[in-house]
This record gives C-alpha cells, structure tokens and sequence, in this order.
C-alpha cells in the first residue's frame, strides 16, 4: 500500500485549506493501492525549534510534544499533500514551526523518494495562495522531495482555492487534479 499523508497547516482544523486537502485525499483513497491519512496541525501541541543542532547527531528532536509521533508519519509516508490558509501572504505559524521541526528527517535523507504537493486557500483569487504554495515549496525543496503541481492549466503549482472553498468550482477542481499528479508519479516511483 503507498501511503499518502495530508497535513492542514490552519488553526482552523475543518476550513477552507482542510475541505481542500480532504478533497485531495478523497480522491486519492478511491485507489485500490493507496491509504490516505489526515493530520491536522490545529489540534496539535507542537513546540518552536529552539536551533539546539542535537538532531544533526541523533536524527531525533528532543523536544517531547507531538512532532515524535507526526515527524515518523511523515517519514514513512510515500507522498505528502501540505495545505495553508494564506495568512499575511505566506503559510501560518503553525505550518512553519511544523516544518522546521521536521529537520531529523533531512539528515537521513527522508524525502529522496516522496511526492510533494501544496494546496492553499486565501480569501481572494489572487490572494497570496502562489506566494505561499512556494513557501511550501521551498520546504520540499530543502528536504529533497519531488515536487507537483496539478498538470492542468487551472493552477499550476498546486491547488489554490478562494472564499468558501465548498462553493469554489475551480479550487475544487483544483485538488482533484492535484490528487491525480499525485496518484500518477507516486505509482510510477514506486513500480
């Protein structure tokens, strides 16, 4: 079975970002050879990265929260789906602190083989919902994973969703063609 993780970066565990990356996941767990699995950073208690260097010798954090339990999802995970609300032009705090914990995992070269993609929503259609899928970007980047976006003229670097996602044909359809990148190059890597 590939794995395929969805993280919600909002405060905000059922809003826009989450109907999003919920869609995305849907999507991909109609597939006999996937399993799909939804995280959601609201809910979590997740310590700020105090720069103590102790994982570049251990590949462990030593700070005891919830980033124990989340850091070893995201490793095994055989793709990843991250979402963001757009807040002041750029992901949350929450994301943010997320991700900076997770730098065990570049040591050991965690991402060399996962498929990313990023999904944001925004309460605008050009409301910083690029700006902060490159954000994201940025983060798959720096760990080594291979990065998609949808394959589709609609939003090419991932799924970018407006208002009331619900109501958001385009960013609806957005996810599902995330969803599908995802579905394609993960099978392919994984043949």
């Amino acid at each position: 079975m590939l794995k395929v993780l969805g993280i919600v970066g909002s405060p905000h565990n059922h809003g826009n970002t989450a109907f999003l990356v919920e869609n995305s996941l849907d999507v991909i767990d109609k597939e006999d050879d996937f399993e799909v699995e939804l995280i959601t950073l609201g809910d979590k208690n997740i310590n700020y990265c105090v720069g103590c260097d102790k994982c570049k010798k251990t590949n462990r954090c030593t700070i005891d929260d919830d980033m124990r339990e989340l850091t070893a999802k995201v490793r095994d995970a055989d793709a990843l789906i991250v979402g963001s609300p757009v807040y002041f032009g750029d992901m949350t705090g929450q994301l943010k602190t997320f991700i900076d914990r997770l730098r065990p995992l570049r040591n050991i070269h965690a991402f060399k083989f996962k498929v990313c993609g990023a999904v944001s929503a925004g309460g605008f259609r050009n409301g910083g919902q690029e700006a902060t899928i490159a954000s994201i970007h940025d983060f798959f980047l720096v760990q080594g994973g291979i990065v998609v976006g949808d394959n589709r003229p609609t939003a090419h670097f991932g799924a970018t969703g407006v208002g009331d996602t619900s109501e958001d044909k385009v960013g609806f359809d957005t996810s599902v063609y995330l969803a599908q990148r995802i579905i394609d190059v993960t099978r392919r890597l994984n043949e």
